[in-house]
C-alpha cells in the first residue's frame, strides 16, 4: 500500500512540476491579478536576468520527469529540492495564501528523499 501511495503522490508531484516547467517556457497559465506587490518585482527581477527562469524551468521538466519513475525518483528528488526551497521560501514571506500547497509539496519532496536515503549514501563517503 505504501509503494502505491508514493507512486501517486509521485505522479502528480512530477507532473505538477513538469506542466510549472513547460508553462515557464510556453506561458500557456494566465498569471493572477491579485499577485502580491512584491511577488511581481521578484518575478520581474528574474525575467530580467535572462538564464535564469530557464534553468529553473529545464530542472522543473527533468526533476519532474524523473520523479515519476521509480528508477531516477531519488534524482529527481533532488533536483527539485532547491526550486522546493524558493517556492516554499517565496511563499513564506511573499504569498502566505500559497504556503499549505508549498509546505505538502515540500512534505512529499523530504519523503522521497527519506526513502531513497541509501542511494545518496555514496556521494557522501
Amino acid at each position: 500500500m505504501k509503494k502505491i501511495i508514493l507512486f501517486v503522490l509521485s505522479l502528480l508531484f512530477g507532473l505538477m512540476f513538469i506542466n510549472a516547467g513547460l508553462n515557464k517556457f510556453l506561458n500557456y497559465m494566465p498569471v493572477p491579478k491579485d499577485l502580491p506587490e512584491g511577488m511581481v518585482k521578484v518575478m520581474t527581477a528574474f525575467m530580467t536576468i535572462g538564464w535564469l527562469m530557464p534553468l529553473i524551468a529545464v530542472a522543473e521538466i527533468v526533476g519532474g520527469a524523473l520523479f515519476i519513475t521509480n528508477k531516477y525518483r531519488a534524482l529527481g528528488a533532488i533536483i527539485i529540492f532547491p526550486v522546493m526551497i524558493g517556492i516554499v521560501l517565496t511563499h513564506a514571506t511573499m504569498a502566505p495564501s500559497g504556503l499549505p500547497i508549498a509546505l505538502a509539496l515540500f512534505a512529499i519532496n523530504i519523503w522521497v528523499i527519506i526513502e531513497s536515503r541509501e542511494k545518496y549514501l555514496p556521494m557522501i563517503k
